[in-house]
């Protein structure tokens, strides 16, 4: 078997069921995808690098039983395509949720292409119902008590709770 290597970069401040969208679907295009957290310091983030680790792999493999052989969460503090080459990936994911995520992202693609012809960015648009959750907005809602459990898993519900 072809050995088809993908990575899906973010900060997962705090993983919502739009990034697990993303991530069932990538999966039906690789055999096996790094979900890369990154510990970009130019953001303010709710959870640690190590922290949003954790939540991620309690959601994923505890929470919907998801197969941990093949998606591999890692951090990373390098530039996106530095971690393609470290791990053979030619694949990059992003997701959509809406047309003004679309300007970033092209460029983002573009300057990713520029430094590593090799890689290939690959847009996958959030499913329908999940187009309108975002982190931002989790976090916002869960501050001011409102319900979160419709955006996010069990873990990330305890997670954000624990913090706040």
């Amino acid at each position: 078997m072809i050995r088809k290597i993908g990575i899906y970069p973010g900060t997962f401040d705090p993983l919502t069921y739009g990034h697990i969208d993303i991530i069932k679907r990538s999966l039906k295009i690789v055999n096996k995808l790094i979900v890369a957290v990154s510990e970009s310091s130019n953001k303010e983030y709710m959870f640690s690098a190590d922290e949003r680790i954790s939540i991620i792999k309690n959601s994923l493999f505890r929470d919907l039983k998801l197969c941990s052989h093949n998606i591999r969460i890692l951090s990373f503090s390098s530039l996106t395509t530095s971690l393609c080459k470290k791990y053979e990936a030619r694949t990059l994911f992003r997701g959509l949720r809406a047309t003004s995520d679309f300007e970033y992202e092209f460029q983002l693609a573009g300057m990713n292409r520029k430094l590593d012809k090799k890689i290939e960015t690959v847009f996958l648009m959030a499913d329908v119902d999940k187009q309108v959750i975002s982190s931002k907005f989790v976090k916002e809602i869960a501050i001011l008590n409102g319900n979160i459990d419709s955006f996010v898993t069990r873990s990330v519900v305890r997670a954000i709770k624990n913090k706040i």
